[in-house]
């Protein structure tokens, strides 16, 4: 699994000039032509051979050589998650939901059990997610998993080591971040009205348990939930601020709770045992697995929540500090493509410990805290609306064999233009570009608005214009596009490298820095479209909330015949609204088939049925499989 870290490339520090073509370039379509100019002015004087960029990206180059692994590591780490003091429920927790289990009863789904209840399925779909958890868990452990590779390019495989047991602990000023790798844990968390137990999952030599097993203990953990005195509900704690967090946190080991922290912090995932479920709609559903309404029975520090509804429907709750969304999306589609689970090979009959309740030692203060953390929750869950696009009107195949564009750069330019057609405005653009091409690699932000494509946005609708013409224009701005995120995955995006020349600015130099005070700064970085691509989304599909008070945040998955999106906002934005972008976006992804071929051109007559074949006979020799893998 690590085999290939040894030779993986460092993350190069940008050169100015790069920094320099490609922020002015991102800057045009947002300014107008004298904001422009002085912006032009005031970046060239400060990345001149005189600017003060120069001694920055000096100090920047120092600072590397004394990296271990990568100059924006520790950086990264703790300017956009350690430090960040607001909620991490909804403002950098991601969600996803994953399909429903292959044998799910109907019934669970239409006619959810009552609220207040555990219900058979879902301890049974549970203790199969759990084992199959587990089974990638030991795979990792051992440093088993096949490395990953683009082409025959190698990637980083270091996020897969700070999943399991990892966990963010809340400081004073800053967070930190907890793990061990290999863990010798052996127990998980499992939460069921508000409470908590420390439950095993391996047994004492490490040896593999069975489902059943795993079925007793979490029926253990609903009984005595409802018979037990309950414990006052500690995690409403992650759901608050992070400075009233790390207080109460101080408080509640100075109180004699440490054992209990530890036993969390260690503990390699957290599964929360929900006694209630909203309706099928998916809508409605996809809300208790990114907030749970009110923020109950979870603990959000966990960089993984296994999350069951008593409706058998399940997704996970992730913190994003130590690891980007689409690693662990990976192990997902392992866990969810082996339900229904079987035992693991060589799984013994033994019967494991007890669970272990915590039981919690608060004072006053304690409940003051919990007060506050369940206000602040509450308001930001009420000024968070959400909502779901899932549509067959075409998925990769349409894009690339008659589009003939490359899909994520389709679906950019489809999301540009539906927000200039509601907004009547362009905006700032984040979509997230892996660059786990380098040791320890994260992310670089793609800034997916241009001239280009904001030439083709304004275009489309001109009557005036030809369809010859618009599609010039769109071959344009997806060439445009492509490029840049091509170029960010390898090392020569703008915005990490803007981040560290900030962070090599000392007291007393803030005058100095004048392109981070130019006003255009802001504006160029104010990602009122935030996005990110998980396709293909055959598992699973996931969000995340609005990056800034005015914006949306938006996760999508491209699959062959078919898109999945999610839409966040903030009610509080007189000027968004989730549903209306959603209309607007759905129409827009069906107003630009004009511009291309009909399907029958393509693909000749008769292509729906044999779509409808294929998806068919495809569903078809993946039970076959799934039969086989329960022979064997």
């Amino acid at each position: 699994m690590l085999d290939n870290q040894s030779t993986l490339p460092r993350l190069p520090v940008p050169s100015l000039e790069n920094l320099k073509q490609k922020y002015l370039a991102s800057c045009k379509p947002l300014l107008t032509e004298q904001e422009f100019e002085q912006t032009k002015q005031t970046v060239e004087q400060f990345l001149s051979e005189e600017g003060f960029g120069q001694e920055l990206q000096k100090r920047l180059l120092e600072y590397d050589q004394k990296q271990p692994n990568s100059w924006l590591e520790d950086i990264w780490l703790k300017k956009a998650y350690l430090e960040w003091r607001e909620p991490s429920l909804i403002n950098v927790n991601w969600w996803c939901e994953f399909k429903d289990h292959p044998e799910h009863p109907e019934n669970d789904l239409k006619r959810p059990p009552p609220r207040g209840v555990l219900s058979t399925f879902q301890i049974q779909r549970a203790a199969g997610l759990i084992s199959n958890f587990v089974s990638v868990q030991q795979v990792i452990n051992q440093k088993q998993l096949p490395a990953e590779f683009i082409k025959d390019k190698p990637l980083c495989m270091n996020q897969y080591t700070d999943i399991f047991g990892m966990t963010r602990i809340p400081g004073a000023t800053a967070d930190t971040v907890q793990n061990k790798f290999p863990t010798d844990s052996k127990h998980i968390i499992v939460m069921a009205k508000d409470q908590m137990y420390a439950v095993q999952v391996l047994a004492d030599d490490g040896s593999r348990v069975t489902i059943k097993e795993i079925e007793r203990l979490l029926l253990q953990v609903g009984q005595d939930s409802l018979a037990s005195a309950n414990e006052p509900p500690i995690g409403i704690l992650t759901a608050g601020h992070r400075d009233n967090w790390g207080q109460a946190y101080a408080k509640l080991q100075a109180l004699g709770n440490q054992e209990n922290f530890d036993l969390i912090n260690d503990a390699l995932f957290v599964v929360c045992l929900d006694d209630h479920a909203t309706k099928k709609n998916i809508d409605e559903s996809h809300k208790q697995i990114f907030h749970n309404h009110d923020a109950s029975n979870r603990w959000f520090d966990k960089a993984i929540q296994l999350i069951v509804a008593n409706s058998g429907r399940a997704g996970v709750n992730g913190e994003h500090s130590p690891v980007d969304a689409v690693v662990p999306g990976n192990l997902f589609n392992h866990v969810l493509s082996n339900e229904p689970a079987v035992d693991p090979q060589g799984a013994k009959a033994v019967r494991l410990s007890a669970p272990k309740k915590l039981n919690w030692k608060i004072d006053a203060s304690i409940e003051d805290h919990m007060k506050e953390a369940r206000k602040t929750a509450i308001a930001l869950i009420q000024d968070t609306d959400s909502c779901l696009l899932q549509t067959e009107i075409y998925g990769s195949r349409y894009i690339k064999e008659v589009a003939s564009a490359p899909p994520d750069a389709f679906v950019q330019m489809a999301l540009q233009l539906a927000y200039i057609r509601l907004h009547k405005t362009p905006t700032a653009i984040y979509e997230s570009a892996s660059t786990r091409f380098f040791k320890h690699g994260r992310t670089e932000t793609g800034r997916s608005m241009s001239v280009e494509s904001l030439e083709f946005c304004q275009s489309f609708d001109n009557d005036d214009i030809l369809y010859d013409d618009k599609r010039k224009l769109l071959k344009t701005a997806i060439q445009t596009q492509s490029g840049y995120m091509k170029q960010a995955a390898m090392g020569q995006g703008i915005d990490r490298h803007m981040l560290g020349l900030r962070c090599m600015i000392q007291a007393g130099e803030q005058e100095k820095a004048t392109m981070f005070t130019d006003p255009a700064y802001i504006k160029s970085m104010y990602f009122k479209l935030s996005t990110s691509n998980m396709s293909p989304g055959k598992w699973f599909y996931g969000g995340f909330g609005p990056v800034v008070p005015e914006g949306y945040g938006i996760n999508y998955a491209i699959d062959k015949d078919a898109l999945k999106f999610s839409i966040s906002c903030k009610k509080s934005d007189p000027n968004s609204d989730v549903y209306k972008f959603r209309e607007v976006f759905e129409r827009t992804l069906k107003d630009l088939m004009i511009l291309f071929p009909k399907r029958s051109e393509v693909w000749g007559i008769g292509w729906e049925k044999r779509f409808k074949q294929e998806k068919f006979e495809d569903k078809a020799i993946e039970q076959m499989k799934k039969l086989g893998k329960r022979e064997d």
